[in-house]
Parts: C-alpha cells; sequence; structure tokens
C-alpha cells in the first residue's frame, strides 16, 4: 500500500512539474526592444509559456550573457552585428527569426538637409563596427562621401575613398550618440537609443537609409538550443497578431513588422 501511494505521489510531481511554466530569459536593449518585447511576454503568458524580459543599456553584454548562459535568447541586433561579434569571440549563437525592420536616420540641430553641412563637419558614428558602417553607407547612399564597396556592411572610415567636404569622424558607443547631438554637426543613432531620447526617425532625421536593407532585426539563440521547443513558442509569441497592431500603434511606421 505504501509503494502504491509513493508511485501516486510521485506521478502527481511529475504532472506538476510538467505543467509548470518553462521560464525563458530574454536580452533586449532599454527602449524600444523592451517595450515589444513585454508585449511578446504577454502573449507568450497566455499561452502558459513565461518570459523574462532582462534590459542592457548596451549591444555587447547581450551576446555576451547569451554565450555564458545568463539568458535563453536575445532581441536587440542585426545580423551582420551579430555576425561581427562571432567573428570576434567565436560564441556559438544563431538567428532563428526575424522580428523588426527600421531605417536607420542621421540627425543634426544645426542643419536642416545634408547638403548644408559645412567643410570639415564633424560626423558622430558608432564604435562598433556594423553600426559604424550602417552610418557610413547612409552618407554613401546620399552622396555625401563615397565608399570602396557601397553594399559592405563592414565598411570603416578607411574604406571611405571620397570625402568632398572633408567631414571629420568622432566614433562613439552607440548608447551616447543622442547626447552628442548638441556637439557636433550630423549624428548617426540607432533607433533605438534614438526613440529612447525623444526622437522620431520618419520624422526627425534628415536623411534615411533605405527600408529594405540587410539590418532587420533578429531573436538569436545559442547553437545547442535553436530546435528546441521554446524556440518556436517564443517566435511564435513574437511574431503574433498583438505585437504587429502594437508596433502600428506604438511606433507608426518607425518600427515594423518583418514576418
Amino acid at each position: 500500500m505504501m509503494r502504491i501511494l509513493m508511485m501516486g505521489v510521485a506521478a502527481v510531481a511529475l504532472l506538476v512539474g510538467t505543467a509548470r511554466a518553462e521560464t525563458i530569459r530574454v536580452g533586449v536593449t532599454a527602449g524600444p526592444h523592451a517595450e515589444i518585447l513585454e508585449v511578446v511576454r504577454k502573449v507568450a503568458a497566455g499561452h502558459g509559456f513565461d518570459i523574462k524580459v532582462v534590459e542592457f543599456t548596451d549591444y555587447v553584454i547581450p551576446n555576451q550573457a547569451l554565450a555564458l548562459k545568463d539568458l535563453e535568447a536575445n532581441s536587440f541586433q542585426h545580423e551582420p552585428y551579430l555576425k561581427n561579434q562571432i567573428a570576434k569571440t567565436g560564441w556559438k549563437i544563431v538567428k532563428v527569426a526575424n522580428t523588426i525592420g527600421s531605417p536607420q536616420g542621421v540627425y543634426s540641430q544645426k542643419y536642416k538637409k545634408l547638403a548644408d553641412l559645412p567643410e570639415g563637419a564633424r560626423v558622430a558614428i558608432a564604435n562598433d563596427p556594423s553600426n559604424g558602417a550602417r552610418g557610413l553607407m547612409i552618407l554613401a547612399l546620399h552622396g555625401v562621401i563615397k565608399l570602396k564597396d557601397p553594399n559592405n556592411v563592414a565598411s570603416t572610415i578607411a574604406d571611405i575613398t571620397d570625402n568632398p567636404k572633408h567631414l571629420r569622424f568622432v566614433e562613439l558607443d552607440a548608447a551616447q550618440l543622442p547626447r552628442s547631438l548638441q556637439d557636433v554637426d550630423l549624428v548617426s543613432i540607432n533607433n533605438n537609443y534614438a526613440v529612447q531620447a525623444g526622437l522620431n526617425p520618419a520624422t526627425d532625421a534628415i536623411a534615411r537609409e533605405a527600408a529594405d536593407g540587410p539590418w532587420v532585426n533578429i531573436v538569436a539563440v545559442r547553437e545547442a538550443d535553436k530546435d528546441k521547443p521554446w524556440v518556436k513558442q517564443l517566435i511564435d509569441a513574437y511574431h503574433s497578431e498583438e505585437v504587429k497592431a502594437f508596433l502600428e500603434k506604438r511606433f507608426k511606421g518607425t518600427y515594423i513588422a518583418t514576418w
């Protein structure tokens, strides 16, 4: 009788354990990515899937935290940035889904259009390779500079082949770029930091990149986890009508669904 009772208790414990929601820690940068993932979290919760949103203030730590197993996934970056990080670190991290897209812009408190930039104007861009390249590619797209390969997502200042205005480039941490607006003539700001600083990329930028570029944001996980059931649950929650509706209402075209 005691053995049967113990087996019954074990069975109940097993059922309880099975029913208990798995908690997945997902890293995001503060601002729009965090806002969006909060909606994803609520959608997932409705399906018995628990997401813990973990916010960061820079672009380096979320991948490091994922590699070190302090996160199960992250959602803050585009694929060129991830590939650059992997090339430098060897981290076994992979893309599992697209999330949002948003044409990035350049901003100025002094000038209304790029043609107004004076000789020797100071231009601030991100100091990480992929986002620095993104700023340079915007300028090349609009004819302010020329790059060795205008489609190279790893372009650097050394790849500028023509700089008729003799622009002087200042490289800063991406999170610090909005603060530099008053100190330089032009700033290339990633959209999540622009929105966080009260800027609207769709209306405040004096020039933007093409909407169909390579900079779509992604969900990334460790390579060993990419086929686990919770990955599909996370993607399904993100790729939901609720999230799409939130993007349209909250960001009005600044961030768009890419699924």
